[in-house]
């Protein structure tokens, strides 16, 4: 993860599994608010969505786990070498992806037995979530004030969304901490892309002075800045799968739009109440 590509890499995963978490949570929270949702969400379809997920985050995972290892100049998988430890940094970001290859295992076991009970998923998220932040913050020891600066707020943002996973584990369906968590992990995303910009600047950029505090300021804001983003994207969101799903109704069965208004209408009466 020594260059900007190794930054770039984590952040793009966990941009996608953010989008894909908050486009699974909306469209659960619009099926449950019609009288009918299990005519357009039936089980099977839910469960080979999960493997699927699964299947990605196990793929994500090995390509993370084969290009830490297997870059020109890595470790490739020689923990110890001529009396030192090899590239222990790098075996860092490698037991980071494990573990969320391990969630991709649970995925894929927890929907095709019966025996693994479906909130182990969200119990494996918060374990790779906490070993993540466990990991890094054990990664910076001697090196700049930025550098430390901005994995510490890295180090926030997986400790809170390990914290949100676990209570996902001990409460079901919740939307709102699906969405939150889903916020987190589309914040974690964009700020390793952020950090890659920092350490590494694509050439032509103007490197960083990792020791003024004028820049830890900025990056203070950007982080919130960052933050915000994630609100705009998942409002996008929403408000395109729900737009998306109203008109496929409308084309496929009209009398269903009208059950989906009162459904909305119901909700709303008993949240007044």
């Amino acid at each position: 993860m020594g260059s900007f590509l190794g930054h770039a890499l984590p952040g793009t995963f966990f941009v996608i599994m953010g989008l894909w978490w908050s486009t699974k949570s909306i469209l659960k929270y619009i099926f449950k608010k019609q009288k009918r949702s299990h005519d357009f969400g039936p089980k099977a379809l839910i469960r080979r969505a999960e493997i699927l997920e699964g299947i990605v985050i196990i793929s994500m995972s090995l390509i993370g786990m084969a290009g830490e290892q297997f870059i020109p100049g890595g470790p490739y998988l020689t923990l110890y070498k001529e009396g030192h430890w090899n590239q222990l940094l790098g075996w860092h970001h490698f037991t980071m992806y494990f573990f969320f290859g391990l969630l991709g295992v649970a995925n894929i076991l927890c929907f095709t037995t019966s025996s693994l009970p479906v909130s182990l998923t969200k119990l494996m998220l918060s374990n790779a979530l906490f070993v993540e932040t466990f990991v890094f913050q054990n990664h910076t020891h001697g090196r700049e004030m930025l550098d430390i600066f901005i994995h510490q707020l890295l180090v926030l943002v997986t400790f809170l969304a390990g914290v949100v996973a676990f209570m996902e584990f001990l409460t079901r369906n919740n939307l709102l901490l699906e969405i939150l968590r889903s916020s987190l992990i589309l914040l974690q995303g964009s700020w390793f892309w952020q950090i890659g910009f920092v350490l590494y600047p694509p050439s032509g950029a103007p490197a960083w002075d990792l020791a003024d505090h004028d820049n830890r300021v900025f990056l203070t804001i950007c982080f919130c800045w960052h933050y915000a983003l994630t609100y705009v994207i998942i409002g996008g969101n929403y408000t395109f799968v729900t737009w998306l799903v109203k008109s496929r109704l409308r084309s496929l069965c009209p009398t269903e739009v009208g059950l989906l208004k009162n459904a909305e209408q119901e909700q709303e009466s008993e949240e007044e109440m």
